[in-house]
């Protein structure tokens, strides 16, 4: 399998366990064990992920030139993931906090500091994308002089936009366009999944679309076929949280369609994946390796 490439954010997320929503006010809280501070970022999370699978991967991101720094290459190292396109171009490492309770619903809170209003240097995109057979890139503002760049270079470009209620979205609609595999999520969308899958091959032509339905599972698209069917959740464990599951979805997905292109076996095997990892608390907690997920496979 070619290496993969991916391009996105990298952040210090800090989880909190709450025993209800909405969290009334208390001065004072004690959740023994309950508070929690790793390496994330929906970049990172995918880079890991593929990692874990087996996947060889280059990981490009902007992080802050900071203690927080210092965190994110241990944790990179430890995951034998190349630091060399990790660019401390930023003052301040980006950084989340996300408040989760036993049922496993969440609230993400991102403080993205100035990553935004900056721009990762084309001439390294380029080398890394001459040596890529995918081109996994995130939706955020850098990313986005690459689509062309990784249509017009022929390697295939896979992203997910998440949460967005109109074709139109203004913030994602490059990345929708030039998307060869296109991830969303139904939470916002004005209509059903189905519904939303048509006009999004009618106005863009996308090979494949997955959206994630939750607990309900995945809705896979595949136009050469016509193809446009639900994918059932499976449970592999108890959830702890939910927080990540869509970037498992679809880091297993790209990992599988990756060594042999049939959506379906890939979006068997990404259900799995993403079942598993939400049985832990962190964004990028929970993976499974492609021996350890076909052994899972096989007891179910």
């Amino acid at each position: 399998m070619a290496q993969i490439l991916v391009s996105g954010l990298i952040n210090i997320e800090t989880t909190l366990k709450v025993d209800t929503f909405p969290l009334e006010y208390e001065p004072v809280r004690y959740p023994f064990f309950g508070i929690n501070s790793t390496v994330s970022g929906v970049g990172y999370n995918i880079a890991r992920a593929l990692t874990v699978l087996g996947a060889e991967v280059a990981f490009a991101s902007l992080i802050g030139d900071d203690l927080a720094a210092s965190q994110v290459r241990a944790a990179l190292d430890a995951d034998g993931i190349e630091d060399s396109l990790v660019l401390s171009t930023m003052p301040a490492t980006a950084q989340s906090v996300i408040i989760y309770n036993n049922e496993g619903k969440r609230q993400i809170h991102t403080d993205l500091k100035d990553i935004q209003d900056r721009a990762y240097p084309a001439h390294l995109f380029g080398e890394a994308l001459s040596r890529a057979s995918l081109a996994v890139l995130c939706n955020i503002n850098y990313n986005r002089p690459f689509l062309a760049r990784a249509n017009k270079a022929g390697i295939p470009v896979a992203t997910d936009v998440h949460t967005v209620s109109s074709i139109d979205d203004a913030y994602n609609a490059d990345y929708m366009a030039a998307a060869d595999i296109l991830f969303l999520s139904d939470e916002l969308l004005p209509c059903s999944p189905e519904t939303f899958v048509q006009r999004l091959q009618e106005r863009f032509g996308t090979a494949v679309i997955v959206i994630g339905l939750g607990r309900d599972g995945a809705l896979l698209a595949v136009r050469g076929d016509n193809f446009c069917e639900r994918v059932p959740a499976v449970t592999t464990r108890p959830v702890v949280n939910t927080i990540g599951a869509g970037d498992a979805l679809f880091s297993g997905f790209n990992y599988y369609y990756g060594k042999n292109p049939d959506p379906y076996e890939a979006i068997s095997k990404a259900v799995l994946f993403a079942s598993y990892k939400i049985g832990a608390a962190g964004a990028a907690e929970g993976f499974l390796s492609a021996d350890e997920l076909e052994k899972l496979a096989s007891s179910i």
